[in-house]
């Protein structure tokens, strides 16, 4: 990472919406979330003043796989399901990687869940945001894990019959130590909470939701944007956890009775069954990462990175001597 702060001053700001990898630009669909998902990371990138070549962005199979291509930092294209055991092979090799996955929700939720799962309670550094749109947008709208029991978006022939996951309560389920929701269209809020997602130290999931302007008809722009009538009052259907005095920062994270007392509060809001929509950071707390408690069990780590942990000697001979794995495979 830089640390130098006026090197670091030096990219503040360098990133503009044209100044994509060879001009590339996203085949989207008009209106589609994904836009605003990828412009609030580049926002959050240029002003966290990380050089591009600090940042590596690792996107699944889906319509965000084609994210990776259009931000300017090493970008990788991986397989459907599979973005987070590359993303976190990577940062475990290089440490020094700022690393941040990306994938819809049929990536991350469906196939992908067992990944899900075992990454919340490694606790790697890392940021993991997930495109939920509760469609499998490029496949032709079939019902996303997120989609509720019932739900008929224009896509489906007959209202979904199986139950919808709530990722937010998984997340906090198996560990995950910054857990949020934001809006695609949102663009101030979706870049300020992912600046504090890739700021936080261990692993964070920024879940984001997103209108997908071809196949789900039920959760669109002018959903988002449209207002809640409670008593003949109107209220704007998302909101700010903050403006309503909710904290999910936990202070002191050698306190179990705080950690405990902050994951139920975490828990009981992803599951308040209510008209408005809830952005912001539900629950977060410091606690060691997997990259630093490999550094305590494995001495070498100490000393080198795994990506810089020499492997020949000044004579450029080899440190490891591999004859007898060798051996073991001839015949």
């Amino acid at each position: 990472m830089v640390t130098n702060l006026q090197e670091k001053a030096r990219y503040k700001g360098s990133y503009k919406f044209s100044q994509l990898k060879g001009d590339y630009s996203p085949e989207w669909c008009p209106g589609c979330g994904d836009f605003g998902i990828n412009g609030a990371l580049q926002q959050a990138i240029a002003e966290l003043g990380l050089p591009p070549w600090e940042v590596a962005f690792f996107t699944g199979v889906g319509c965000s796989g084609k994210a990776s291509q259009a931000v300017n930092t090493y970008g990788i294209h991986t397989l459907h399901g599979r973005v987070l055991p590359y993303a976190l092979g990577a940062k475990l090799t290089n440490p020094n990687l700022v690393v941040v996955a990306a994938g819809g929700d049929g990536d991350g939720y469906g196939i992908g869940a067992g990944h899900f799962l075992h990454a919340g309670r490694r606790n790697v550094d890392m940021t993991y945001i997930v495109f939920n749109n509760e469609v499998y947008g490029l496949t032709k709208g079939q019902a996303a894990p997120t989609l509720a029991l019932g739900a008929q978006p224009k896509s489906l022939p007959l209202p979904n019959i199986s139950q919808a996951i709530n990722p937010l309560a998984v997340a906090v389920s198996c560990g995950y130590t910054f857990i949020a929701r934001s809006y695609a269209f949102d663009g101030k809020h979706l870049k300020e909470t992912l600046m504090k997602a890739i700021e936080h130290r261990g692993m964070a999931l920024v879940d984001v939701f997103q209108p997908c302007p071809t196949y789900n008809d039920l959760h669109t722009k002018d959903y988002y944007s449209g207002v809640v009538s409670f008593e003949g009052v109107e209220y704007p259907r998302t909101y700010y956890l903050e403006d309503t005095g909710y904290n999910g920062v936990v202070e002191n994270p050698t306190d179990p009775a705080e950690v405990s007392q902050k994951r139920q509060q975490a828990l009981q809001k992803a599951y308040e069954v209510e008209e408005r929509v809830p952005l912001g950071v539900y629950f977060q707390v410091g606690l060691p990462t997997y990259d630093e408690l490999l550094k305590q069990n494995l001495p070498p780590l100490r000393e080198h990175s795994p990506v810089e942990i020499p492997y020949h000697d000044d004579q450029m001979k080899p440190t490891t001597d591999l004859t007898s794995a060798l051996a073991s495979f001839v015949v």
